[in-house]
């Protein structure tokens, strides 16, 4: 049992790590995580598969592994449900799942370095203290999106894979099974991780050659997925999640690789370099480590060709490059632990001063991008619920409008929040929009919304606005009126003419002078602040 210990100390000291740089994020959670949260609920309260109560089934979540553990929270009552110890749960919970898979993806760093180095503890906290210090890969683990969950299976599918290489037990069936279910694991996470299913073929091939356990593999990666693949066509009419044609994720290219320097970027070339310079030292100087590596090397040029195939998010803050740093960190920190010992005395203190040396450039900036995340985060949730939620819900009480729709490009917070029918107006969670805005016809879309859907309330605001002409199409003024507009008039909210009777839209604008300036300055003096307990429909502000 005291063996344990040290083991136990290094996953919970880089745990800790990575949720005492995490606190720096406050309570936010990502808009694009409260999609899925919608979905958990109203799966949960025998809705179906929708963004809201009696909304047609389009599948707008791409996680559905993760969105199984935030059904389970929910029954269990630790997920849409209140506060726990004054934090609301819709925070909580999805924040500490993410926490718990950051402790799995350490254990699987302990679980294969054990095998080949007396101090695996120290690699294993050394990890812990990498995965801390980039603000990507924390920032995304805490979000409430599905990244921390994607970065355990893959985590765990290269542990797997490096002991079998070390022990020699790479041709046993039940290694081929196991990769084979994490590798679906990591695919019903996230759409990219299907991926992954090649790892165990390739690391077969190099060091097995055994056609019957890579069978088994492929097999127990192809019956699940292949039935989950069929159950969103019989209930969705899609073969690929509807987020993926409204993202209009293309396949890849040549010119996708171009983009391999953007994480090399962000990281700084000198740690990179300095990186990739001990890792050669470990294969020359370490001859144990040499096999076992090239079978963790394989997820990672596999996490590294999936970031570059997918479309960029903007501001995204390398959302996509989640599974990257989880295969990188244990790489460099068992490299530079064990080329540390090899060495003499002296190449020891060479090597230490080139790495801290590399780390310099990199610390500060790092540093910076993590506190200009926390003072403007992509898309809060909580600014999302006040502002299009609760706030369009204030605007359809003044004017007594029992049931109506309201058109926006942010449609987390406002599922959660909104009494009214909400219409994605970039595609995500509508099958219809997704479908024209994935072929860029933009003048059937507006056609599609303003002569088909009607919806009672528009908001608009840039880039979408131009992307879509929206606010440049003559529909927008005959049809409905401004309730507030920014001085570029492409930014704002408006309400559609024939909702309206009487001194409604007096009464409409009376309000909206009065709360949006109100929502929205509290909203950016707490851009990592609660939002109340709970979110539910027919909330105001």
């Amino acid at each position: 049992m005291a063996a344990r210990w040290p083991a136990v100390a290094a996953v919970a000291g880089g745990t800790a790590l990575i949720g005492l740089h995490g606190w720096s994020y406050g309570n936010w959670i990502n808009d694009d995580a409260a999609i899925t949260f919608a979905y958990a609920r109203d799966l949960v309260d025998g809705a179906g598969p929708v963004l809201q109560p009696g909304a047609e089934p389009v599948e707008g979540f791409s996680n559905p592994a993760w969105l199984v553990l935030l059904m389970l929270g929910k029954v269990l009552r630790l997920f849409d449900t209140g506060a726990i110890f004054g934090v609301p749960d819709y925070v909580l919970f999805p924040k500490a799942l993410g926490l718990a898979c950051c402790a799995g993806v350490l254990a699987a760093c302990h679980f294969a370095v054990k095998r080949v180095t007396r101090w695996a503890w120290l690699v294993t906290l050394f990890a812990g203290g990498l995965l801390a210090a980039i603000p990507s890969f924390v920032i995304w683990s805490l979000s409430g999106l599905e990244n921390p969950l994607y970065a355990l299976a893959v985590a765990w599918l290269a542990a797997l894979l490096f002991r079998a290489v070390a022990e020699g037990r790479v041709p046993e069936v039940r290694i081929g099974l196991c990769a084979g279910l994490l590798a679906v694991l990591a695919a019903l996470t996230r759409p990219d991780g299907a991926i992954f299913v090649v790892v165990y073929p390739v690391v077969a091939l190099v060091f097995a050659r055994r056609l019957v356990p890579v069978l088994i593999s492929v097999l127990a990666f192809a019956v699940p997925y292949g039935g989950y693949l069929l159950w969103r066509h019989a209930e969705f009419g899609r073969w690929v999640p509807n987020t993926a044609v409204a993202k209009n994720q293309q396949p890849p290219s040549w010119s996708d690789a171009g983009r391999v320097v953007e994480p090399v970027e962000y990281l700084g070339w000198p740690v990179v370099l300095a990186g990739l310079a001990t890792v050669a030292l470990a294969f020359w100087l370490v001859p144990a480590l040499r096999r076992p590596l090239v079978a963790w090397l394989v997820p990672l040029v596999l996490a590294l060709a999936a970031y570059c195939v997918l479309n960029p998010e903007p501001g995204g803050e390398f959302r996509f490059a989640t599974p990257l740093w989880t295969m990188a960190a244990p790489v460099a920190a068992l490299s530079a632990v064990e080329v540390m010992r090899a060495l003499s005395v002296r190449w020891r203190a060479v090597l230490a001063v080139v790495l801290v040396a590399a780390a310099v450039p990199s610390a500060p900036a790092l540093a910076d991008s993590g506190r200009g995340f926390a003072n403007g985060p992509v898309v809060p949730l909580c600014q999302i619920a006040e502002r299009y939620g609760r706030l369009f819900n204030g605007y359809a009480d003044t004017i007594g409008l029992r049931a109506g729709s309201v058109l926006l490009p942010d449609i987390g917070g406002t599922a959660l929040t909104s009494r009214l029918r909400v219409v994605d107006s970039v595609g995500l969670a509508d099958a219809r929009i997704a479908d024209l805005v994935s072929t860029g016809d933009f003048a059937g879309l507006r056609d599609h919304l303003f002569d088909e859907v009607k919806p009672t309330f528009i908001h608009t605001h840039v880039p979408w606005s131009d992307v879509t002409g929206l606010t440049s199409d003559a529909r927008l003024a005959v049809d409905y009126a401004a309730v507030v507009l920014d001085r570029t008039g492409k930014n704002g909210d408006w309400v559609r003419l024939d909702a309206l009777d009487g001194d409604d839209l007096v009464n409409l604008r009376a309000y909206a002078r009065v709360t949006v300036p109100r929502v929205e300055t509290e909203r950016a003096a707490a851009v990592t602040g609660r939002c109340g307990d709970v979110l539910r429909p027919g909330q105001v502000p």
